[in-house]
């Protein structure tokens, strides 16, 4: 029953401290001092009743603070539960390398693939080394040798998305990072080769497009992608931060509202209690939708993959008013 969780969002608690009971009377009957197991069975009846009632009905907001849990998988776990013979490459070959992106060739089901992601770090010193997640103008340059190495291979390329947005820091800009971002939209979209881009956690402004352009964008479950952060948002709209729920419901960034809008084209289920809670059952949800898009595409020509692309990004943002 334990789930190893350090960390627990607010709304998380009274099912975590539940858990936490269950655990603490299946270690005392296993001990032998006593048998418990008719209360530990009405306590796991509890469990997944409260489970199912705070899971089911979450806000905006609260989607938000699962997309951003720091024990939710990151691309490095996907790649470990989803990919094998991983071979890490690195350098933009202009000016140097950034941990915040990662990618390489591996191989899914048996076949090389050419992966892509965003990656943050699980504590303070990670972070730091990762940026948080939040790439420099040399990542994204890494991601585009990356990307047309693929294309020259003649290999698919699956990008994991999970940033907060692109750093914003002096150097990045001295650097052009608005520049390095426009060049992989522009890269991505005459790509011809498949690309899956899938957002498994924050998809934060043009630091998610930037390795977002795909013939197929899935998203999870518990994963928003917008324009800005709410708390940005909220204090640009509202001039206050503190309001962040309340953009968020404005801003319409979690994945039922995206699918809705035919912004992304698929929803992944992640296990009940988000995807932090059983991660190798998020990657085999994510594994079974990514095999199903590759089929899909690999029936497309060269040609046809770019304008399958262009269609889709075409098509975007048409909306009729009431």
């Amino acid at each position: 029953m334990a789930t190893g969780i350090s960390y627990a969002l607010d709304f998380e608690r009274p099912l975590i401290e539940l858990e936490k009971k269950i655990d603490e009377l299946k270690a005392l009957s296993t001990g032998g001092s006593a048998d418990f197991t008719s209360e530990i069975s009405k306590l796991e009846k509890k469990a997944k009743k409260l489970q199912t009632e705070i899971f089911s009905d979450l806000t905006r907001w609260q989607v938000v603070q699962m997309s951003r849990h720091p024990a939710r998988p990151y691309f490095l776990d996907y790649i470990r539960l989803l990919f094998t013979d991983f071979v890490e490459l690195c350098g933009d070959r202009h000016f140097g390398e950034d941990p915040s992106i990662v990618g390489g060739f591996a191989r899914f089901d048996g076949k090389p693939v050419m992966v892509i992601g965003h990656q943050k770090g699980r504590n303070t010193k990670e972070n730091m080394a990762r940026n948080f997640g939040m790439p420099r103008p040399e990542g994204y340059r890494k991601a585009r040798r990356l990307m047309e190495l693929a294309e020259r291979f003649e290999k698919p390329i699956l990008t994991f998305v999970d940033t907060p947005g692109a750093y914003p820091g002096i150097g990045a800009e001295e650097r052009g990072q608005a520049e390095a971002i426009a060049v992989n939209l522009e890269v991505m979209s005459g790509l011809r080769v498949p690309i899956i881009s899938t957002v498994v956690g924050e998809g934060g402004s043009g630091g998610a497009l930037a390795i977002g352009v795909g013939n197929r964008v899935l998203m999870l479950q518990n994963s928003v992608y917008s324009v800005i952060s709410p708390e940005g948002c909220a204090s640009i709209l509202f001039r206050d931060a503190s309001k962040a729920d309340k953009a968020a419901d404005a801003m319409k960034l979690t994945a039922p509202d995206l699918l809705q809008m035919k912004i992304v084209d698929e929803v992944v289920p992640e296990p009940a209690g988000g995807a932090h809670r059983d991660p190798a059952k998020a990657a085999e949800a994510l594994g079974k939708v990514l095999r199903k898009h590759l089929g899909q595409l690999a029936e497309l020509s060269p040609d046809g993959l770019v304008k399958d692309r262009y269609a889709k990004f075409r098509a975007l943002g048409v909306f009729s008013g009431r």
